[in-house]
């Protein structure tokens, strides 16, 4: 099985993940998580989980302040992936990135209008959407989640052309003795001009022939069914059994897969956040997601990849064999944290054929029951909110839900107690046999 894993499916698998396009968007996507993270503080403070705090937070102003600072950060995540998307595929073609970046920017918001109507306070519409009124101004709307996958596309065409003028030489030459930061600014005129040229064409082809914009476009044909897809039982699945597949094998599944469908994810937990932002009812009714990053993070790679601390509590408490318990009491800290690679390689769990079925089903148990759990109102969707990575369980459960998403959280963790136990115990009797066999050994020999 493992010859033809690595034979006749890994290669493919990495052949894809390696393409240039995938590179981009997997190392693009890293500029935003800064800001996400930084914008999730602000949206946690102004309604943190409890109705008193979040009335004081109302009544004093202070929650439309908070609002701000997310609205300029995370509400914006689609500007600063076609940012990232565009410096990461000219950056990996081995040229200067950062006006390659800005180029994207550039054509990102010329492609767009303002589409969204006008209210006042009360909510009444003052001008209607009428594109000859709403100008002089850059639609928030579509900066954030609805604008991610325009976002992407831009910054991969972006990339691609702007790379393609400077790999042909068709750019401006300065002599060596230019400084670097004037030459390089020239270099880009051509490219940038070119691009910017395209997305022009392409802004007059949608004003003039379309009744839409390309952004919005983008959003209605392909990005809505793709969040539906993965907003779904089915795509849970996919995305919980496909990481610690790839783990098995050595590579690293949360990456690569979180680069693939994480700008979908991300998308949705925006919706969710902006409903929680505007003190709406956070429901799939009025336009909530039940899969989101918080569903992936906080249900399905807690404790790293494969949900292993139920493992590190065996191997801690109950093992017999001497190297299962010394890895244990190496592990426990940094799975507090979310890190689990000790185990992985050091068990190992990685090629291990006897810790493959725990390891792959133990994400998609959690996954799933908290699907099913959040669908029938057992607990709230998730609020939308980005949590680093090493946010400790229990905690991280309670800043994207409530107390109710940490008991949940808290239950998810036992149960991978009892999902690994019955294959700790037959890999823990045969280390423990191996080590006596070799004291024994040791024994004779002395």
């Amino acid at each position: 099985m493992n010859d033809f894993i690595n034979n006749k499916i890994m290669p493919p698998m990495m052949k894809f993940v390696n393409t240039k396009a995938i590179m981009a968007l997997r190392d693009g996507m890293v500029f935003s998580i800064p800001f996400i993270i930084v914008g999730s503080v602000f949206l946690i403070i102004a309604n943190f989980p409890v109705q008193s705090w979040i009335q004081f937070m109302n009544e004093t102003g202070w929650a439309a302040w908070l609002n701000q600072a997310y609205n300029a950060s995370f509400g914006i995540m689609a500007l600063f992936a076609v940012l990232g998307i565009g410096y990461s595929w000219v950056k990996n073609e081995g040229f200067e990135p950062l006006s390659g970046g800005i180029t994207a920017v550039v054509g990102f918001l010329l492609v767009m209008r303002p589409t969204t109507a006008i209210s006042n306070a009360a909510g009444t519409k003052v001008l209607i959407k009428d594109p000859s009124y709403l100008s002089g101004f850059i639609d928030r709307t579509w900066l954030g989640g609805q604008g991610m996958i325009a976002a992407i596309l831009i910054g991969m065409i972006t990339g691609w052309a702007y790379s393609w003028f400077l790999k042909k030489n068709i750019r401006i030459k300065l002599p060596e003795q230019v400084p670097a930061n004037v030459s390089d600014s020239f270099t880009a005129l051509i490219p940038a001009f070119a691009v910017t040229v395209g997305w022009e064409i392409v802004y007059i082809l949608f004003d003039k022939f379309g009744s839409t914009t390309m952004t919005q476009f983008i959003y209605k044909m392909i990005q809505t069914p793709l969040q539906g897809v993965t907003d779904s039982f089915g795509g849970t699945m996919v995305i919980a059994l496909i990481i610690p597949f790839m783990w098995f094998f050595g590579v690293h599944g949360a990456i690569i897969i979180g680069g693939i469908v994480g700008p979908l994810l991300q998308a949705n937990s925006l919706d969710n956040a902006k409903i929680v932002s505007a003190h709406q009812a956070l429901t799939v009714k009025n336009g909530g997601h039940i899969v989101t990053q918080a569903l992936l993070d906080q249900f399905g790679t807690v404790t790293g990849s494969g949900m292993t601390i139920g493992l590190v509590i065996f191997m801690i408490i109950f093992a017999k064999s001497a190297q299962m318990k010394s890895l244990g009491a190496l592990e426990i800290a940094p799975a507090i944290f979310n890190i689990n690679e000790p185990i992985l390689f050091g068990l190992p769990i990685v090629l291990n054929p006897l810790m493959f079925i725990p390891f792959f089903i133990t994400p998609a148990i959690s996954m799933g029951l908290t699907y099913f759990a959040i669908k029938i109102g057992l607990i709230p969707l998730f609020n939308g909110s980005y949590v680093p990575w090493t946010t400790p369980a229990v905690l991280s459960g309670f800043l994207v839900g409530d107390w109710r998403t940490a008991i949940w959280q808290l239950l998810m963790l036992v149960m991978t107690f009892f999902v690994y136990l019955p294959f700790a115990i037959r890999l823990d009797r045969t280390m423990y046999a191996d080590e006596q066999a070799t004291l024994a050994k040791e024994a004779k020999t002395n």
